[in-house]
């Protein structure tokens, strides 16, 4: 496919009776990370780590340009409206200030933008905004200190304390430009401290150039190469020290977000049992996607026994549409989590808002793949309960495309006695399921359902992908679950008159709401959808073809 685009989906929602209006959870979308940084910024291990840093190099050159494109603005608005006194500036003085005026603005609105910036880019534009405020602040003291300006500036007797005034105020803006750099630019406090020595001896430097052999300035030039010292040295080491703990409190927090052998990245998603990160085998490099519930979030032990059962159900089932777990465990901290396999591609929901209902041929294309991932898990013992689209990732496995992919399976039922002790998580008189797509079971808050529960959901999907909508829409979820207990379900030619009628039959065979009328088994209605005439329409190629067609929607 054209992008890479990380799905893991919240989940399913749990409706008490005494909580008509809560809502569905929605999927968690996130895009996929940028094209990495070339090279390690700072220290630490991973090309991870280093695109981490590419991204706050970003944000504080964003924020430090920010504040020196105020600061300049607002100086060279004030000259507008101060009158020019003998000695003051002159046209090179003002075209030097318009340029860094200039050069500020223009990085500060590109790096507000999210067009992608490399690596290279932006130390470049690191040299240019800091180097462009060197070169305006040194302008600045030439001109001042020049044998003959500040005689104009003042008598005789009022030279001494002029000239104290303007090396304070010279001091001060050498200072504000290296302590800028130490706190916001990520370096190792090495590349820092050469940076912020290089700004800290242009000051000292052309001061004892310019008041040397001045005959003003040069008996002064003692005190004032002595207070700039001091205060350079003072920026420097704030910068240096400032730089150092910010890299270290950095990779501090990165090597804090690792499990045992994985590497946490950055956070795709949060839902009712736990929260997904996009993460890395330190040893492997594989990318994957990590699932936790830390001790604070369960509540209470029910909480925690469910999640863990939702990774041990996960665990033991094999087929290719289901979501591979690679493994699970506990932190240090109590933290339990799992790891699953990261599935680039589009969720079954995303796939139909942004290009609407599937041909009849590709809906049967995903529902037989599902048929088979429910077939395994109901041989041994697991429902789902919360068949929905978003919970199917339509992605691409060893080349091919349009696989799709079961995921979650937190609300798991367990009637095989997979559950050890045959622990019941959810009792009788709590609803169950997302409200678009649960059975009609499920809505009256049975405790003990059979597979048939998720044919119903299946048949409620098979509904969405055909005709753009689940079977019902109500205005609120209470609403929803006494339209599947009581409300047949609107043929869906109704809305979608080409679609086929052998087709619609299996869909509304589906949804019917005494479960001893639908099919009997994931096999049963896997063979029944074979069996439709458009079942064999959608073929590999057209798959791919598709893909490549909409490789800029998808990305976008």
């Amino acid at each position: 496919m054209a992008t890479d685009r990380e799905r893991m989906n919240d989940d399913a929602t749990v409706l008490d009776a005494d909580a008509p209006n809560r809502r569905e959870n929605k999927p968690d979308t996130v895009a996929s990370p940028a094209s990495a940084p070339p090279c390690q910024i700072v220290k630490g291990s991973g090309q991870h780590f280093s695109d981490e840093v590419h991204e706050i190099l970003r944000q504080r050159l964003r924020i430090a340009c920010s504040i020196a494109f105020a600061g300049f603005a607002i100086f060279f608005v004030r000259s507008f409206f101060m009158p020019v006194n003998v000695g003051g500036p002159d046209a090179i003085d003002n075209a030097l200030q318009i340029a860094v005026v200039a050069i500020l603005g223009f990085l500060c609105a590109l790096l507000w933008t999210t067009y992608p910036l490399s690596h290279e880019w932006l130390r470049t534009a690191e040299i240019v905004m800091f180097g462009s405020m060197a070169v305006y602040f040194a302008d600045l003291q030439f001109r001042v200190y020049y044998p003959g300006k500040i005689v104009d500036l003042a008598r005789p007797e009022g030279v001494e304390r002029i000239l104290s005034l303007n090396n304070t105020a010279n001091n001060m803006r050498w200072f504000f430009v290296i302590v800028l750099y130490g706190m916001f630019i990520p370096n190792t406090w090495r590349r820092c401290a050469l940076v912020v020595g290089c700004l800290a001896l242009m000051p000292i430097v052309l001061t004892l150039v310019l008041c040397w052999n001045c005959p003003v300035m040069g008996p002064f030039v003692g005190t004032h190469v002595f207070s700039t010292l001091i205060v350079m040295s003072m920026a420097c080491a704030m910068a240096i020290f400032g730089s150092y703990r910010i890299s270290v409190l950095h990779e501090e927090a990165y090597q804090a977000r690792k499990l045992n052998q994985y590497q946490l990245h950055r956070k795709l998603g949060a839902g009712g049992m736990g929260e997904v990160y996009l993460g890395e085998h330190t040893l492997l490099k594989r990318t994957c996607a990590i699932k936790l519930i830390r001790p604070e979030q369960a509540g209470d032990p029910t909480t925690l026994l469910r999640f863990e059962r939702e990774v041990q159900a996960m665990a033991t089932l094999t087929h290719p549409n289901t979501v591979e777990i690679y493994d699970y465990g506990h932190a240090a901290d109590g933290t339990f989590y799992y790891v699953m396999e990261y599935l680039p591609g589009l969720s079954l929901q995303e796939l139909v808002d942004l290009h609407g209902p599937l041909a009849p041929g590709r809906a049967i294309h995903f529902l037989r793949q599902i048929c088979g991932a429910l077939k395994e898990a109901h041989s041994i013992g697991l429902i789902h309960r919360d068949i929905k689209p978003s919970n199917v990732i339509a992605c691409q496995r060893g080349g091919i495309q349009d696989v799709a992919k079961l995921l979650d399976f937190g609300l798991v039922q367990d009637i095989g006695g997979f559950a050890a002790g045959n622990e019941r998580l959810t009792g009788i008189g709590a609803i169950v399921g997302s409200p678009n797509y649960l059975s009609p079971e499920q809505a009256i808050g049975k405790g003990q359902i059979d597979s048939r529960t998720d044919i119903y959901s299946l048949g409620a999907v098979a509904y969405f992908l055909v005709t753009g909508q689940p079977p019902f829409r109500r205005d609120t979820p209470m609403e929803l679950v006494a339209a599947h207990m009581k409300d047949p379900a609107p043929p869906p030619r109704e809305l979608r008159p080409e679609l086929p009628i052998d087709l619609e039959e299996v869909i509304l065979m589906c949804l019917r709401k005494n479960p001893d009328e639908r099919f009997a088994d994931m096999e049963s209605l896997d063979l029944a959808l074979a069996a439709c005439e458009s079942a064999n329409d959608w073929t590999a190629d057209r798959a791919r073809d598709w893909w490549r067609s909409k490789a800029n929607t998808v990305a976008a």
